[in-house]
């Protein structure tokens, strides 16, 4: 759901049942009714993971999950896009209603559960893409006998068209998917995802980033080893952090027992302390994607500083509107000007330690 047509994020939108509301997002967003942004300044480029992004600040996964919108996002003044979860078959997900807007926390619970029209469907959409930089998110089906041969096949169906792929193991709606994370479990999946991606580019393809998607709710004790693998494998990247089904943030909702995972504001600090473990673990060698509660540009500053390179973001154009981007872009260009520093590079991972160390 971007947060209103035309900036109206609180209003309209906000007293619509959220999943019809995010067809109307995705409605407008096809019929081309919204505001192009102004060309980015050029200080806010950056090489990341052998791609060049005009700006770092990302939509995240969820919001386009079938590829129907990926041209609008960019020229809302996203600097990359990421669509999906895309799964290789079509399901349906979970039985609605499966969203629900914590408004006075700035959050939502979602147990959507992939819901996806499959492979097929999203590569078509592809195929015809416009210029600019498209992750695809692949998953497992629910009932699959085999979920990593689904990331192998989500590799496979789309070399031609990603800019890069998330190996998304990290949702807490698809029951066993988590299970993927172990430090055994994860050094087979990326064994087979990353063989699968070297085997699809010698046939010709471009040799596409990989980045793995993690949980906020992972023990202390294993992100080492999770770390450790992520850096054998030699992985491109890791997004920090998917959805948390902690309800400790919002201990006085009327839908903290609702089963899913909770997104935006209450999940911020969780997110980047995680953030900063990971990025202290790999000494700041794995380029990382920060995601969980951006919804200002203080809050995008924050995950920078706690060790991204690139921030992503979803709920929080629910609540703020279209304008936190140019929000968030302004803020890190001020900051960039108050530390006299000509590229962003500069800001990450300042306060990583600060971060790491914060109660869980």
């Amino acid at each position: 759901m971007i947060g209103g047509l035309l900036g109206l994020a609180q209003s309209g939108l906000l007293f619509i049942e959220p999943e019809r509301a995010h067809e109307v997002s995705l409605r407008a967003l096809e019929r081309g009714v919204y505001v192009p942004a102004k060309p980015d300044d050029p200080r806010l480029r950056q090489t990341v993971f052998g791609l060049d992004f005009p700006n770092p600040v990302g939509m995240a996964a969820g919001f386009d999950k079938d590829a129907r919108v990926p041209g609008a996002l960019l020229s809302l003044g996203f600097g990359f896009t990421e669509i999906g979860t895309v799964t290789p078959l079509p399901q349906p997900g979970n039985p609605a209603p499966r969203i629900f807007r914590l408004i006075r926390e700035r959050g939502v619970i979602n147990r959507l559960g992939f819901n996806s029209g499959g492979h097929a469907a999203a590569h078509a959409r592809l195929a015809g893409r416009q210029l600019g930089l498209i992750g695809v998110n692949v998953g497992a089906n629910k009932d699959s006998a085999d979920p990593i041969q689904d990331y192998v096949l989500g590799l496979r169906a789309f070399a031609d068209v990603a800019d890069f792929f998330t190996i998304n193991i990290s949702s807490p709606n698809t029951p066993g998917l988590r299970d993927l994370q172990t430090p055994d479990r994860l050094d087979t999946l990326l064994r087979r995802v990353l063989a699968e991606r070297d085997g699809v580019a010698a046939a010709g393809h471009p040799r596409r980033p990989v980045l793995v998607k993690l949980a906020p709710d992972l023990h202390d004790g294993d992100l080492p080893l999770i770390a450790s693998a992520l850096m054998a494998h030699a992985v491109d990247g890791a997004i920090l952090t998917n959805t948390t089904i902690a309800r400790d943030g919002v201990p006085h909702s009327a839908y903290r027992g609702e089963a899913g995972g909770l997104s935006g504001r209450p999940l911020f600090q969780r997110a980047t302390r995680m953030l900063a473990r990971i990025y202290r673990l790999t000494d700041g060698n794995l380029p990382l994607i920060g995601v969980g509660g951006v919804d200002s540009g203080e809050a995008a500053l924050a995950k920078i500083r706690a060790g991204a390179s690139l921030v992503q973001l979803y709920t929080g154009l629910i609540y703020e509107g279209p304008g936190l981007i140019a929000a968030i872009k302004r803020t890190l260009l001020g900051q960039m000007q108050k530390d006299g520093t000509p590229t962003l590079a500069a800001l990450r991972g300042q306060h990583a330690a600060l971060w790491a160390e914060m109660p869980a």
